[in-house]
Parts: C-alpha cells; structure tokens; sequence
C-alpha cells in the first residue's frame, strides 16, 4: 500500500460529522476561516458612475460586514486643508496623503473584520496631455486584493459628463474618453496580474448593481480554505446519492485525460467565433503569468469567464463545446462497467468547467452515475486546483473509506496521483500532450515517491519516461479491467494521517529527539505537538461545530470548537503520554481528561455517552500497549469513535501486512495521527526512553 505525506493507508466507516457538513454560506461579510478582510477597488475613468454604484451598494450590503470609502473623500479627511489644499501640493506630497488613505482604510478594515469597498482614481488624462498621469500607489497594490473595474460605454459616459452639474468636468472628446479608458484597462490589467490582485471588468450599465453585488459578496467570503471546504461539501452531498457506499473510487481529470481536448481553449474558440473576433485565449497568458496555476489564478480564470459572457450565453456555448469532446472509448467502456456496479464510483474532478463536463457525460449516458466535481461560474461556489484534487482523493480515502484509482496527464494532477492508492497516468499524442510533464513526474517519481502506471490513448500515442520505471497498462485488458472493478474490504483498512514531511513537524520534532533536551523543555516541546497534531489532524477527522464568542469590539460573533467537544475523552497512556495528551487537552478545553497507567484503569463511566474517545502516547514501537487499549475500549463501548495520537510510529508496525495494523482494523472507527512515521527500529532505555527523558529519571535503574 503506497506511503503519503498525510496518509499511510486509508479507510474509515465512520458517519459524516465534519464540519463541511454543516458549514453554512454567508451571503454577506468576510469569512471567519481568514483573518484579512477583503479590501475591493472600483475605479473607471471620471463619469463611469463609481459614486452612484457606490451608494448604490450601502442601501443594499450590511453596514456591519462591509465598509464603504470614497478615495478622495478620505484623503479630505486627512489633509488638514481638505483637498483645496492638496490641489495646491507637489506631486510627491500628494504621494504622500494618497498613500496614508489607503493604509489608513486596510488598518480600519482589519481593525473592524469588514471588507472594504473603495472607489479611486487610476490616472489623469487631460485631452491637450499626451499621455495619462498615474495617480495609483505601490501601497494600493499591496493592500487592494480585488479590483472592479467599470467599463461603461462612452457615448454613456460622455452624456453623464455632460449632465452633472454638481461637478462641472472640461469638455473631453468621445475619441479622447476611449483612448483614456482602453489605457487604464490595459495598464490595470499588468498590475493587477503583477501584484496578484483579483479583477472583474463590468461592461453593461443595466446591470451594474446585480453583477457588482454578486461579485462583492462572492470577494468577502471566499478564500482558499472556504474554497476547499466548498469543494469538499459537494463530494459529501455526491456520497449521499449512493444507496450502499462504494468501497473504491475512480477519480478522473477531465481535459486531455478523459477526453483528449482542452475544453478551456475550445471554449474561448466558440466564444470568439460567436463574436467573430480574432482574440487570443485568455487562459494562456494567465496561466502563463505570475500566478501560475496557483488558486488566485484559477478564481481569476473564473472572473474571466464570468466578465465575458451572461448565463445563458454561457450554456450555449458550453453545449456547444461539448459537442466537440469524445470521451476516450476506453473511458466509456469503463465507466458503463462502473455504472453496473454498486461497490465502486466514479468521479470526474476537473479544473475546467463543470458545465462542459456534465453535457459530455449526459451525452455519453453516464451523469447519473458519474459525480462532476468543477468550477466555471461564481455560482458553482469554489475552483478546483491541484490542491482540491489531492484533496477530494484524501477525503475519500479517509473519511469515506474508499480505495482510490487515479487517473491525470499533467503536472496538475500530480498531487492527486500522489495521494491515490492507485495512479494512473494518462498519455496523449505527443503533439499535444503536456510538455512539462516528464521532467515533474520525473521528479515526483524520484523524490516524492509517486509509484505509477501510464496508459496510452490512443493506443498509437508514445508511452512518457521508459516503460521499465513507468509501466504500461492496457485498459482493454481482462486482468485490468478485474484490477479496476476489484471489491476492496472497507473493514480491513483504517486512516493513518501523519505529518513526517511537513515543516511544522520538522520544527515541533527537533526538540524531541535532541538529547540535550529533557525534562520541562522536552515536556513543553510533547506538549506543543500534541496541540499541533489536535489542531491539524483530529479536528478534520472528527469536524468542528460552531459555537458563539464575544468579539473584541463588543458584538456577537461565531466561533469554532471539535464537535461534540463536552462528549469526548481524552485519555493519558501513563507515563510518557502524559505531556503530549495535555497538549491535545489544551485545544479542547471541554474534553474530559483522563490518566491510564493500564487499560483497566479506564472505567465503563469513562467511555459511557461519550462520541470519541481521544488515546494518546507518546511512541508507538510494537504497538502492543495501544492494542490493548483500543480492545479495552470496544470492550467497554462498541461504537465510539477512537483517535491514536503518538508523537512517533514506528513504520513497521502499521504496515498493513503487521499484526498491530490488523487487530487494529478489525476495531471499528478507528484513525490514528502520529508527528512522525520513523523508518528505524528502535525501543528506548535508561537514558534514552522517553518516559526518563521527559521526567528526569533517566539516573534510575
């Protein structure tokens, strides 16, 4: 069974308690999973209407979740003189008051939790200057994290111009006005790639306000964790269709894996077709750019799609791209025997657009029995990246109990094949075939210890890298088709997360195995681990709920806790465990705590009403102690859910061919999280075991 960063085996029978499962969608303010608020720019040239969208938004958004500036009004409020006085100023001290109103709006937006929404200037152009002077700031591009641009029609613009008495504006030419706007459009574009700042172009004035409002509430809540538990929310949701929950899953990309097109690139072809223009796919430059394939570049793709064209244009469209992908034969066949079978599902888990490859299937016969996992629109509510493919596989495995089949053809895939039990990689005709993939799955075979087969498709395609390190299988075969459609046993397997590769486990486990570390400094560094390990793995194996706090500012606010906190129990493997289970205890305070010099010393009152019970040591050697304790418990409650925690596992004995790692499995709900898997064999004694050393008797006999 293949080693993975976070998880040596998978398997896990356990209801859905997660928190995904009850995570609930604001509509309006920053997220309370990240500590920066969102800070949005609206900007378009004078006349664009920022004022009056901007008031627009205060009727209508929640004054306790958004803050709302105009960017000359705060530079009046803090240039003594107001702006009569900063007219009069040189340029490097209007610098100066340009810069203080936009630190002076991240500080208060910070300070408050709200999401800022700011309405500024770009640059100045005057008809008789031959070009535009800037008037944005390096501080501006450090603090905006979204920009909305307001791309009205001019002959629009110029009217307004004309018409607003209140603020009389020279007499600008409509020539003038669209040289002055194509430029600011263009140089905002640069920067805002440059410096990593989302943007949206809004072209039609009728719908200024609805499209701004969805775009402000979709900036305020959504971050990369709010995206992965998203992501995670509709694979659960898809888990709840079967009737008997599949043991083993096929995970499948979607473009030049399961089909051989780039549906992306196809549908900015449609699209410019439609229009006929001769532009250039977006998606190149972008992902080309300094984002790369990072999350804020694949919520820009989406910003891409949502600026280009309305909803209905945009299932057209995507029907119309669909139209042009055949699914690999092979797939198909496949997928048919999949659909016939009720221990194994089959996912299709895609960076590109979820409606594209929901008509594919539809066409093939197979959406009702092929779950979509992908983005494209706003309103599909996340992106999926190659973090969300590792993600969704180590889900399955983990809380679905699930044994994953992976199938990818490009570097994107690689932490998804990583993960899988089974990776698979997919290989196309040479021409168009990734051409940075040999080199990353070079590397991830070599140094990250991906172990994988390739399959050709067509048949006629050249295999990558040399069959002897990557072999090649034929999905057309019996004995692989049996590989593929093989019934796994859930009861047989159970999740070991652990964070040997990690940083943070790399630090917290420097003081553990320092020898001149003992005593309260090496209680301290157990204690510290045994805090990280709760946090990082036992919250995502049991869930959070939410719970309410008072915040800073005086007002109610929602928190977090490890659900059913007051109904779990945390229990101390005396003696070396101790030190580490405080830890765990410290990040949750209502747990129960309990020291167990031997299993008997955990009473029937100990485990009665309680929904986990939460075991923890310091090293796992044999694993004969940790056995006796997990049999102890089923004996006292068959059902309660049992979390291991070691600061070290000695490989060995949770290897899925060990005695420890069977009588484990046969115990039920069962996960075990440890810092470290350790690779050498080794029992402490005297001046090396870790009871003497964390209490100061390693002088005792």
């Amino acid at each position: 069974m293949p080693l993975h960063e976070q998880e040596l085996s998978a398997g896990s029978t356990g209801h859905d308690t997660s928190p995904q499962s009850k995570q609930s969608q604001p509509t309006d303010g920053a997220s309370s999973l990240d500590a920066k608020p969102a800070i949005i720019g609206i900007y378009g040239i004078p006349g664009s209407g920022k004022t009056f969208l901007l008031n627009q938004l205060k009727r209508v958004l929640s004054a306790t979740s958004f803050n709302f500036y105009e960017g000359s009004e705060m530079i009046a409020n803090l240039v003594p003189g107001g702006l009569k006085d900063f007219d009069d100023m040189n340029a490097q001290e209007k610098m100066y008051w340009r810069e203080l109103a936009i630190d002076t709006i991240r500080s208060q937006s910070e300070a408050s939790g709200k999401t800022a929404v700011v309405t500024g200037h770009f640059m100045f152009w005057p008809e008789a200057a031959k070009e535009g002077c800037p008037v944005y700031t390096q501080n501006d591009l450090g603090t905006y994290t979204h920009i909305i641009y307001l791309d009205i029609p001019i002959e629009t613009i110029e009217q307004r111009r004309w018409n607003d008495v209140s603020r009389p504006r020279p007499h600008t030419s409509v020539a003038h006005l669209f040289k002055w706007q194509q430029a600011e459009k263009t140089w905002l574009q640069s920067l805002c790639s440059e410096h990593g700042i989302l943007s949206s172009i809004l072209t039609s004035d009728s719908t200024l306000k609805s499209k701004a409002l969805v775009l402000l509430r979709d900036f305020s809540i959504h971050t990369e964790v709010y995206n992965e538990i998203q992501a995670q929310v509709k694979l659960d949701a898809s888990m709840a269709s079967h009737q008997s929950l599949p043991d083993t899953f096929l995970v499948l990309d979607g473009d030049r894996t399961l089909a051989a097109q780039d549906t992306g690139s196809l549908f900015w072809k449609e699209l410019f077709s439609l229009r006929q223009e001769t532009s250039r796919d977006p998606l190149k430059s972008l992902f080309s750019g300094p984002l790369g394939y990072s999350y804020g570049a694949f919520r820009q793709a989406m910003l891409l799609y949502e600026d280009a064209v309305d909803e209905e244009n945009y299932d057209t469209i995507c029907q119309r791209v669909a139209s042009q992908v055949p699914v690999h034969p092979e797939f198909v066949s496949l997928l048919q025997l999949v659909a016939q079978q009720e221990h194994i599902g089959a996912i299709v888990v895609s960076c590109g657009l979820r409606r594209v490859w929901e008509k594919v299937l539809e066409r093939e016969g197979l959406l009702n029995t092929v779950t979509v996992i992908a983005g494209g629109r706003i309103s599909d509510g996340f992106v999926v990246t190659a973090e969300t493919k590792a993600a969704i596989v180590s889900r399955l495995q983990t809380l679905h109990g699930a044994y994953v089949w992976a199938f990818g053809d490009s570097p994107l895939d690689l932490p998804m094949l990583k993960t899988a039990d089974e990776a698979i990689v997919v290989v196309g005709d040479e021409f168009t075939r990734s051409k940075s993939m040999d080199s990353a799955l070079l590397a991830a075979m070599d140094q990250g210890g991906l172990r994988a087969r390739q399959v050709t498709l067509p048949c006629t395609a050249s295999p990558r890298l040399n069959v002897s390190k990557l072999p090649v299988v034929d999905l057309n075969r019996i004995e692989v088709i049996s590989a593929l459609l093989h019934r796994h046993d859930r009861s047989a397997r159970f999740p070991i997360y652990h964070a040997t590769n990690k940083s943070a486990a790399k630090l917290l486990a420097t003081a553990a195995r320092d020898a001149a570390v003992a005593g309260p400094a090496l209680r301290k560094a157990h204690r510290q681990a045994g805090w990280y390990l709760a946090c990082e793995f036992v919250t995502k194996i049991i869930g959070l709920e939410d719970c309410p706090i008072s915040h800073v500012l005086g007002h109610g606010a929602t928190g977090f806790r490890l659900l059913q906190e007051q109904a779990t129990t945390i229990v101390a493997i005396m003696r070396a465990g101790e030190p580490m289970a405080s830890g765990v205890s410290q990040a949750f305070p209502l747990a129960m705590y309990v020291h167990a010099n031997k299993p008997g010393d955990l009473a029937h009152h100990h485990v009665q009403n309680q929904n986990q019970v939460v075991l923890v040591d310091s090293v796992i050697n044999s694993g004969k102690t940790i056995v006796e304790f997990v049999q102890h418990i089923r004996e006292l409650d068959a059902k309660t859910r049992i979390v291991v925690v070691a600061g070290v596992v000695q490989g060995q004995c949770v290897s899925s061919s060990s005695e420890t790692y069977k009588a484990l499995a046969s115990c039920g709900d069962i996960s075990l999280v440890t810092l470290r898997i350790s690779s050498t064999k080794f029992t402490g004694s005297g001046t090396t075991d870790t009871g003497n050393r964390l209490f100061n008797t390693t002088h005792l006999p």
